[in-house]
């Protein structure tokens, strides 16, 4: 059975097209980090590869062997901690992409952050989609659909997923789960209807960690600019070795500074950081609605200008600088 949550369209399309024996040789999986791509990939591979009942079964050999990352015809590929998906990696799927399956039905070839993809990587796989081979279906995933070739976009069938009802989600943690409600109702706001961020935030130390992302951002108002700098070469390193994790910084900086504009606007029932009201309220106070607007658009270029390959320690630099600042209060 499927896994996935709350994207009752594509997985009636998915059937339909299974049943119907009518699966296309790539599929384009668009939405946010989270909401479950990677989850429906791995299904999707699983039914194509499916020794069962209705497909996907979840209990034949291969379903298990998909599931457990072991089976010799599904192959993943992404950024893992690096900054993008290169011109070798294409070259290794071209050439498994040409060999007939060994212990499946189909070759299943997932790419992960697939906006990633270099230019002669793209180019790459743009051939290998104008010219698929039999008995392959490729899934790309991607959470910025518009960085893609467009000629790569036209030649996959395209499912978007979208964040799950609020609602939905905090009645999954609780009944589900068995999460407490007041946990429950922050993580459904801190996952933006993005199941899979609220399911990991359980099994790790996120939740910790945005603590610490938080603090440090906090701080930075009555920061000298000296340790802002030092701060924005920290991220812009990171950057050069996992992209991602600066993307989540950013995410956090913006639910931040939006949350400091509900605020200041009267809709603090709105805000996402809901555990972190108090310091919200007293932040907002020194500041004006006008430096708040202003910063949030800063936010908007900066993650704008990563996604191009502008020099991060720049962009960061710069945004330090837009930074309002205030004096540190003597105690």
């Amino acid at each position: 059975m499927w896994q996935v949550i709350g994207q009752d369209k594509v997985l009636a399309l998915l059937d339909r097209s299974l049943e119907e024996n009518n699966i296309v040789h790539a599929y384009l999986l668009v939405g946010p980090h989270h909401v479950g791509k990677r989850t429906l990939a791995l299904n999707l591979a699983q039914a194509l590869n499916c020794d069962g009942g209705k497909p996907p079964c979840g209990q034949c050999y291969s379903c298990r062997r998909i599931l457990e990352h072991k089976h010799a015809d599904v192959t993943f590929t992404g950024l893992n901690s690096r900054t993008e998906i290169g011109i070798d990696d294409m070259r290794e799927l071209h050439h498994l992409a040409n060999l007939p399956p060994y212990e499946g039905k189909c070759k299943v070839f997932i790419i992960d952050d697939a906006e990633y993809l270099s230019t002669e990587a793209a180019n790459s796989l743009l051939k290998i989609l104008e010219e698929p081979p039999p008995k392959v279906v490729w899934l790309l995933l991607t959470a910025e659909e518009s960085r893609l070739l467009p000629t790569i976009i036209s030649r996959c069938q395209r499912l978007e997923l979208k964040p799950v009802p609020l609602e939905q989600v905090e009645q999954i943690l609780i009944n589900l789960y068995n999460v407490d409600a007041s946990k429950a109702k922050l993580l459904t706001r801190l996952c933006h209807g993005c199941l899979g961020w609220a399911l990991s935030s359980l099994a790790n130390d996120i939740l910790e960690q945005r603590s610490q992302r938080i603090t440090k951002l906090s701080s930075l108002l009555t920061a000298k600019i000296e340790q802002s700098f030092a701060y924005a070469q920290e991220l812009a390193s990171q950057f050069s070795q996992n992209r991602r994790s600066v993307a989540e910084v950013m995410e956090i900086w913006f639910d931040w500074w939006r949350d400091l504009m509900l605020i200041k606007l009267g809709c603090k029932e709105a805000i996402t950081n809901i555990d972190y009201e108090m310091a919200l309220e007293k932040q907002a106070k020194s500041l004006s609605l006008n430096e708040i607007k202003e910063f949030l658009a800063n936010l908007y270029l900066v993650q704008e200008e990563i996604s191009k390959n502008v020099n991060p320690r720049l962009v960061l630099e710069s945004l330090m600088l837009n930074l309002p600042r205030r004096e540190n209060p003597k105690h």
